[in-house]
């Protein structure tokens, strides 16, 4: 009988292991957002930050920005930050915000909602996903150039080059993850890289769940689950409804994924099961 008895709950637990996750969608606001392509959820403080790109994600047209929401998508303040041009990936760091605005990095005082300074990227076309490390080292991704720019102080310097398709970015201690394509990656300290994960699609933002394992989303309109053994898990497919699914926020507590729209001017919440 214990036999038997271990036996069925070893088949129970080795089941729900391998469970596969999925998103409970919880709300989704109305299009009132002009193209946002990057949701950061800043819990402690009750909002969620959204780039505001404007009418088009090419042009220096200064009608970009930054949107706030609350945790339950009530628009906030649509226009918290303006005057920026195409506002893309979005970063925190202490009471700083950092922005990658097409070929600027924009940093931007929180308490006082203003624009602090601009750090021009010289040889930039098309930045797009920015991460802040614990040490303060910015890096933003160039999907035209296929760089990496890292930012310390004012001092902006070439990272890494080459990188096919770089958008997402993260920065976990002294490492650097990577979205290149439908690869994701880790760079080390001395920037060797490591494949994580080959996905069907190219990715857009890239979220660590925490254990290991990543949410990354594919700009076309699909997100996934990607397992630290490099398997991975379909979690929305909006493809067809033509609803993208951009840079990506994650709340690793209350497991709340955060989801631009860009072209449907909406974002969407969902609960990681």
């Amino acid at each position: 009988m214990k036999k038997y008895f271990a036996l069925a709950l070893f088949v129970f637990v080795s089941l729900g292991s391998n469970a596969q996750h999925r998103l409970e969608k919880l709300w989704e606001t109305d299009s009132v957002i002009n193209v946002p392509e990057s949701a950061l959820p800043d819990v402690k403080a009750g909002i969620v930050y959204v780039s505001v790109m404007g009418n088009n994600p090419n042009d220096k047209d200064g009608i970009g920005g930054v949107a706030k929401l609350g945790l339950d998508g009530k628009v906030l303040n649509h226009d918290w930050i303006t005057g920026l041009n195409s506002p893309k990936g979005l970063a925190k760091s202490g009471n700083m915000l950092y922005i990658a605005d097409l070929t600027d990095v924009v940093v931007v005082d929180i308490a006082k909602g203003k624009v602090k300074q601009k750090i021009p990227v010289d040889s930039a076309k098309f930045l797009n996903d920015i991460t802040v490390s614990d040490n303060g080292i910015v890096y933003v991704s160039d999907s035209r150039t296929k760089r990496i720019h890292k930012v310390e102080g004012n001092k902006v310097s070439l990272y890494m080059e080459n990188v096919t398709g770089v958008n997402g970015l993260k920065a976990i201690g002294n490492d650097l993850y990577i979205a290149g394509g439908k690869t994701l990656w880790k760079a080390d300290a001395s920037k060797q890289l490591t494949k994580i994960a080959e996905l069907p699609n190219g990715g857009d933002g890239i979220e660590p769940v925490g254990n290991g394992d990543w949410l990354f989303s594919c700009w076309g309109g699909y997100v996934y689950y990607v397992y630290a053994d490099g398997k991975y898990d379909l979690l929305l497919d909006s493809h067809q409804e033509k609803k993208n699914t951009a840079d990506i926020g994650y709340d690793p507590v209350k497991r709340i994924v955060y989801i631009p729209t860009f072209w449907k001017k909406s974002i969407m919440a969902y609960h990681l099961k």
